[in-house]
């Protein structure tokens, strides 16, 4: 059941890409960030109350509920980092790059999780890595874009704090339901996403942004809550090692709909790459 879980988590993230690059169009990243947020709280906290469960919460250990918030803290960096990203660079190239901490994500687990790496988990992590850098190659018509450099520190940091988000999440959902544990990560990335948009003074912002925006940033952060519901009912139940690269297919549906209503193309190279990262996702499940 737990797989089911981590495909459905890979489809809604995989979504959620589109639509916040549609909705960041004509709105700042940050800001984009604070509201999505804020739409995540509000489902994930509604759901906690819909389903009663909210009486669960003051059983929750010291131990899971630290976890929690560092899990919080590691997922609001990452996403300060990955939409900053997603506004200066191309989702084709930034998406793979976010991805691939599958790799570091399994390495982590091994370490601290003492999850076993098969000989195919060695495989397939050679396998996404070569896959990875054949996306990450730019076309020349832009290799004088003056912030190829600065949407790839992003996106590299993104993936750091995404692979502790994992780590950290997996210890902290240990005897937690996950709709609560989803709950109270975000109570924690909510004032970190404002505080960042008011200390760089950008509050005013959010009055400019158009309807249309508005809409695919609400949807946005709804895809994100089904998708984050997904992956902590299957990390609970399922090793990080697995849901993790199991989430990471939401690369596929990115790439797809990537095309479809933003009219960006692949080169024969990143088509390799993306054929690569799915044999080596694929290839873990083994």
């Amino acid at each position: 059941m737990w797989v089911l879980y981590a495909f459905s988590s890979a489809f809604f993230a995989g979504i959620t890409a589109i639509l916040a690059k549609i909705g960041m169009k004509n709105a700042d990243s940050d800001v984009v960030t604070a509201l999505r947020t804020t739409v995540i709280l509000c489902f994930s906290w509604a759901s906690v109350f819909i389903m009663r469960i909210d009486n669960e919460l003051s059983t929750i250990a010291n131990k899971s509920l630290m976890y929690l918030i560092l899990s919080g803290i590691s997922t609001g960096t990452s996403w300060v980092c990955y939409f900053r990203a997603l506004q200066l660079g191309d989702i084709n190239k930034i998406v793979p790059i976010d991805k691939s901490s599958v790799i570091l994500t399994m390495l982590l687990a091994f370490i601290f999780l003492e999850e076993p790496i098969s000989i195919f988990g060695i495989i397939a992590m050679i396998i996404i890595g070569i896959g990875t850098y054949l996306m990450m190659q730019r076309n020349k018509t832009k290799a004088q874009d003056t912030t190829s450099n600065q949407w790839l520190i992003f996106a590299i940091l993104s993936t750091l704090f995404a692979s502790l988000t994992a780590i950290l999440g997996k210890v902290g959902i240990a005897g937690v339901d996950p709709t609560i544990g989803t709950a109270i990560r975000t109570l924690v990335i909510v004032p970190m996403a404002w505080v960042l948009v008011f200390i760089q003074k950008k509050g005013h912002l959010v009055k400019n942004i158009d309807c249309q925006s508005m809409v695919f940033i609400i949807i946005s952060g709804l895809s994100t809550s089904i998708s984050w519901l997904c992956y902590y009912y299957a990390l609970q139940n399922g090793k990080a090692s697995i849901v993790v690269p199991t989430d990471k297919l939401s690369v596929v549906v990115t790439i797809i709909f990537g095309y479809l209503f933003l009219k960006e193309t692949l080169s024969l190279k990143a088509i390799i790459g993306l054929t690569l990262i799915v044999i080596g996702t694929l290839l873990l499940l083994l």
